[in-house]
């Protein structure tokens, strides 16, 4: 028999040294039931979950039970009221951001390269690094839907990945009656059909109108005609030892009366 050393008889289960800090772990029970009760019952449709404890929670589910979510949301855990309904576009614009930033869907300007034109990718940049918030996401077009439990003072947020070449999920408007203008506003807007919804017509643009506006590809020509509102030249303020200080500081308060 081997004679044990000290390392093998050491007590797993001695206190830490004081000096270790250790690391608590906020537990929300309210939040996380939320989360319990809807796996229970959507099983592996839910992807990913995400509890800020003491204020909110956040579930991704699959395309597929989409329709399955609101039913379950509404009809058997009391989430009878409807908030919202949207969507996302993570793809950065392959336009550049113009006047705004300068990065692409390639890569993004070195800081320190004064040469770079505005939206100019620097090819050693590597990708744009996109984090696309609580409970992940793995597509470019993703839907957002929000809920709330009245009688509990609780909501979530609901989430669901679309491919890019099947961007449809099922109406939510049979279940909430409030989602179908939000529904209208999503095809509008980013080309997300709604499956079931029963009158899927334009809210805001006219009948003719070509693209989506709120795509990242869709190109915003007015930025291009005119300077985005607050890109001008300003006029710097006057010190006391300007000899005109007096005038402009006149003809500041004139504008603003």
């Amino acid at each position: 028999m081997n004679p044990l050393s000290s390392a093998d008889t050491t007590d797993e289960t001695a206190e830490a040294p004081a000096d270790e800090a250790v690391e608590t772990v906020e537990v929300d029970e309210r939040r996380q039931a939320v989360v319990d009760q809807f796996t229970e019952l959507l099983g592996d449709a839910v992807v990913q979950s995400h509890i800020r404890p003491g204020d909110d929670v956040w579930i991704r589910v699959t395309r597929d039970a989409w329709a399955t979510t609101a039913d379950v949301a509404r009809n058997r855990l009391g989430f009878t009221f409807f908030d919202f309904l949207s969507a996302m576009d993570w793809l950065p614009s392959p336009f550049g951001r113009d006047m705004d930033a300068q990065e692409d869907t390639s890569g993004a300007v070195a800081v320190d390269d004064a040469d770079a034109s505005p939206g100019e990718a620097d090819a050693d940049a590597g990708p744009v690094a996109l984090e696309t918030g609580y409970a992940g996401g793995d597509t470019r077009f993703q839907l957002l839907a929000r809920v709330y439990d009245v009688r509990n003072h609780i909501g979530v947020t609901f989430r669901a990945d679309l491919p890019d070449d099947d961007l449809a999920a099922p109406t939510w408007s049979t279940t909430y009656l409030g989602a179908d203008w939000h529904e209208r506003e999503v095809r509008e807007m980013f080309g997300i059909n709604f499956i079931g919804h029963p009158h899927m017509v334009n809210l805001y643009l006219p009948g003719e109108f070509e693209g989506y506006p709120l795509r990242k590809d869709f190109p915003l020509l007015a930025r291009r005609v005119k300077p985005w509102p607050g890109i001008v030249d300003v006029e710097q303020m006057p010190t006391d030892g300007d000899e005109d200080a007096g005038d402009l500081r006149c003809r500041r308060r004139c504008r603003r009366q």
